[in-house]
């Protein structure tokens, strides 16, 4: 297919939908998103609460990123060279048993047998088995995601994959919130394993589809071949770094359960809005986005949409009130998205298809755990200068990062997404 239908050919923002099988894939996306994003609310809150400790929220991240880091190129050289449905059933299965462990150990009936001392630490080690997973998760998607639909879709394919995964980060984090408020935590860990077993059916709704690459080399070598093709494509490397230092720096969210708690005083029903007020800013936004493409000069939206997520972290940082925080979050949420669809569509487009396994876990080292090494950052800095300057920190330097960016990609500001297309060859966007 020519690369230049993407430009020559346009589709309506619907076309990918009637894929049926990309339907499936949002479905599974959406499900499980939805739990993980469940889990991710009470953990904090649950976690916080044992220990009144804002270090305790960023181990919680620490815990996830490590291993989802540590395992991130393997988990692609696994995802390039397997049959993705059967990894994705492994993967989805497995997260599976880590929540149920955290359903069973949180539960009245559990705590005659384990010491409240022990319940911490086993949450713990079953987020970093999330981890695990993660590491296989991303990979596996993203490598999907690009043999269900044609190329030219691409871009609309990122852009209702994000929605999907937004809107299911509105509405998990509001249900997880409502329902630990209401019924507590273990009637919230049977809807989380319940929202995970649907997504574990979807799966099943996917083709089996053969492999994209067959090894012929050592794993060493071929997981240096996608490393080098990252380093040597100037736009996808700085796309991942912006956001590996941006979100470093930025990952005040980890934070919200000691505002709900401490400084806004609205409990876990407050606390669940509030997550979910970011992702409706960034639902909302996407959608908008299926009409009004942000990819007509990319880099340049891409780096007015970061500083724009760093000043809203500097005012949600300052504001004591609860109606101004959600709104803030709001456009916290719909300038992340903004970035969000032009990495992931920037991506899709200069990623070789018997490297996108590959490719996305070197993606998922600098991305997929910017979230969680940010959350250490920010619980680490809370502890040390206490928390409404560490997130006013966390905002200006995500701002200095894209200021820093621009002054050495001022070239990459002018290409428009028929440029990038074109000139789809690492050595071209060097």
């Amino acid at each position: 297919m020519d690369n230049t239908e993407i430009i020559k050919k346009p589709d309506p923002f619907y076309a990918v939908l009637l894929y049926r099988e990309f339907r499936s894939y949002l479905g599974m996306r959406f499900f499980f998103t939805f739990a993980y994003q469940m889990q991710a609310v009470i953990i904090g809150f649950h976690v916080y609460h044992l220990t009144e400790d804002p270090l305790a929220l960023g181990l919680v991240g620490l815990c996830e990123a490590i291993p989802a880091i540590g395992i991130a190129l393997y988990g692609g050289y696994i995802a390039d060279k397997s049959e993705k449905r059967g990894l994705l059933l492994k993967v989805f299965f497995g997260v599976f048993l880590c929540s149920l462990v955290m359903l069973i150990v949180t539960s009245k009936q559990m705590h005659t047998y384990i010491p409240s001392s022990y319940i911490v630490p086993i949450m713990y080690l079953m987020v970093f088995g999330i981890g695990i997973a993660r590491g296989f998760f991303s990979p596996a998607t993203f490598s999907l995601m690009a043999q269900i639909i044609p190329k030219r879709l691409y871009p609309k394919s990122s852009t209702w994959n994000s929605t999907s995964w937004q809107l299911a980060s509105i509405l998990g984090p509001m249900a997880g919130g409502l329902i630990y408020g209401y019924y507590g935590i273990t009637v919230t860990y049977y809807v989380i394993i319940a929202f995970i077993s649907i997504s574990l059916v979807c799966i099943f709704f996917l083709k089996s589809h053969p492999p994209t690459f067959i090894p012929k080399e050592s794993i060493v070598k071929s997981l240096t071949e996608g490393v080098q093709f990252v380093f040597k494509n100037k736009m996808m490397l700085g796309a991942m770094s912006l956001d590996l230092f941006s979100v470093f720096f930025g990952g005040a969210v980890a934070l919200l359960p000691v505002f709900a708690n401490d400084i806004l005083k609205v409990g876990p029903e407050g606390l669940g809005l509030m997550r979910a007020a970011a992702s409706t800013g960034a639902v909302l936004t996407m959608l908008i986005m299926t009409v009004y493409s942000p990819m007509n000069k990319p880099w340049r939206n891409l780096l007015i949409a970061v500083t724009g997520f760093g000043t809203s972290i500097i005012c949600y940082g300052l504001s004591k009130n609860f109606y101004l925080t959600l709104a803030l979050l709001f456009m916290e949420g719909a300038f992340d998205s903004v970035s969000v669809i032009i990495r992931s569509t920037i991506m899709q487009l200069l990623t070789p298809d018997d490297m996108r396994g590959r490719v996305s876990a070197v993606n998922s080292m600098f991305i997929g755990s910017s979230n969680e090494i940010g959350a250490f950052e920010s619980g680490l800095t809370a502890k040390l200068m206490r928390t409404v300057p560490a997130v006013v920190f966390g905002g200006s330097m995500t701002i200095l990062v894209a200021g820093i960016t621009y002054l050495k990609t001022k070239n990459l500001t002018k290409l428009t997404l028929q440029e990038i297309n074109e000139h789809n060859d690492p050595s071209s966007l060097s």
